[in-house]
């Protein structure tokens, strides 16, 4: 495909970036793709931002061109946030990967936006705190921020809502926009750090975040244990959460994905539906809250409580938890996923993945069920041949009955993977044409060229469908 970029431009990009401003085809293939369900849609060229002034060039620039910008992370976003639908640049935070300041005895810390989860709680694996948001890719802290992301820590620690300060944003025509503090509260303006959470690259650039960190547990308590249906399985969770018992963790895995996990992570679990739990603090409140459990779980038929205390065999338990993906895929070679994504209220949890779980008895695609049922969200992973539109088709059936049914009980069509190209008609069909129009809005008044990340999230009225055609 040849480039459509203004020569003075890409000259004045190169000029400002050197080796770190590409147009090769690999470098921009490999920004033209996420973990989801579309095909690659390639950027005309890759910049590498390596500081906040480095973002602010790069941004000025393809402004004053009316050139669009889609900010990068680490890739493994999976509703095609960072897809190049209508051209431009892809800017790619990785190399902006550093904490630029740490109180330890604030429980606070400020990164640059291109520093993975993982690289974080390294960082501060000697000081006693951890950063708990895990959603299971080892994303970075930016993308993060950009989708709201949560995982499996959030029914006790809440989302990146919970756990941002503050953050600085680089505004479509370069300027740098600080909002928030280190302070633990302030009631001065309007929340303009919360705007940029969930904004999935199309307010701005999200450029330095401060979070909140958390004391490691004093004591860590991981188990399964295994349930006749799902339906017990989480009227389980319901009762814990109900019940005021502080579980750091509480998975669904169902009968298809324990098979999956087993096979690819060579585990021996006892193939039904099954919860994965784990639980923090101190060691008398562990073993309070690991009693309780153990009661509610017996109550509904539960049995088999296998326990893990040592971090080896957490460690191992939870890695086939996050690999769950890759488990899965092996389920029909060659195939692709398409993850649903909703979150309910908990009082409606039971009655949405029992609904999910019939519909997807009816039809003939592979499809586990699993998710972080302790704050409402669970996932339907329906895999499809790619190359067939039949089975595009019935996932995409399936997928409109699992959202319909979550709207209905008052949930969301996205509980943590954000809105990209996917889910744009379903956040219509959730909040209504008149916040649509609030959220076109803001994103007029930000963004007046419409230049940050094109075609995500909603689309100008009167624009053809997005699909995964």
């Amino acid at each position: 495909m040849a480039l459509t970029l203004p020569q003075n431009l890409l000259n004045a990009l190169a000029e400002r970036l050197g080796e770190h401003f590409s147009t090769a085809q690999a470098v921009r293939e490999h920004h033209g793709r996420d973990e989801s369900l579309y095909d690659p849609v390639l950027p005309d060229a890759v910049a590498y931002a390596r500081s906040v002034e480095d973002v602010s060039a790069i941004l000025q620039l393809c402004h004053a061109h009316r050139v669009p910008v889609i900010p990068y992370g680490s890739g493994s976003s999976l509703e095609g946030h960072l897809l190049a639908v209508h051209g431009g640049i892809s800017l790619d935070v990785s190399l902006m990967d550093q904490v630029l300041s740490f109180q330890p005895e604030d429980l606070s810390i400020t990164v640059q936006p291109g520093i993975t989860r993982k690289a974080l709680n390294e960082y501060l694996r000697a000081s006693g705190l951890f950063f708990p948001i895990d959603p299971g890719a080892d994303a970075s802290i930016g993308g993060m921020c950009a989708t709201r992301a949560s995982g499996t820590n959030a029914v006790r620690y809440g989302t990146m809502r919970e756990n941002v300060l503050g953050l600085n944003a680089v505004l479509a025509d370069g300027r740098v926009l600080r909002s928030g503090s280190k302070a633990k509260k302030s009631s001065a303006g309007y929340d303009l750090a919360r705007l940029f959470i969930g904004s999935e690259g199309t307010l701005g650039v999200i450029s330095e975040v401060t979070l909140k960190l958390h004391p490691q547990p004093e004591a860590i308590s991981a188990a399964v244990c295994s349930f006749p249906s799902v339906a017990s399985a989480v009227q389980t969770v319901i009762e814990t959460i109900q019940m005021g018992v502080a579980v750091a963790r509480a998975e669904l895995v169902d009968t298809l994905a324990i098979q999956a996990l087993n096979r690819y992570a060579k585990l021996t679990l006892r193939e039904a539906p099954t919860l994965f739990l784990e639980f923090h603090g101190s060691a008398a409140s562990v073993a309070e809250q690991v009693g309780i459990v153990e009661e509610l779980a017996s109550a509904n038929e539960g049995q088999g409580f296998e326990w893990a205390t040592q971090q080896e065999e957490r460690n191992r338990l939870w890695s086939a938890r996050h690999n769950a993906l890759y488990a899965f895929l092996q389920l029909k070679p060659g195939c692709r996923a398409l993850s649903t994504d909703v979150c309910v209220p908990l009082s409606r949890l039971a009655e949405c993945v029992v609904g999910a779980e019939q519909d997807l008895r009816k039809s003939y695609l592979p499809a586990p069920i699993f998710g972080h049922v302790g704050d409402g969200n669970f996932h339907v992973c329906l895999l499809l041949d790619p190359d067939s539109p039949e089975e595009l088709a019935e996932a995409e059936r399936l997928n409109h009955a699992i959202v319909h049914r979550a709207l209905a009980a008052g949930g969301t069509c996205t509980g943590e993977h954000g809105v990209g190209l996917h889910k744009i008609d379903f956040l219509l069909e959730e909040h209504g044409e008149v916040a649509i129009d609030t959220m076109r809005a803001i994103k007029h008044a930000l963004d007046p060229l419409g230049l940050m990340n094109p075609g995500k999230i909603f689309r100008r009225k009167g624009s053809e469908t997005s699909t995964f055609a």
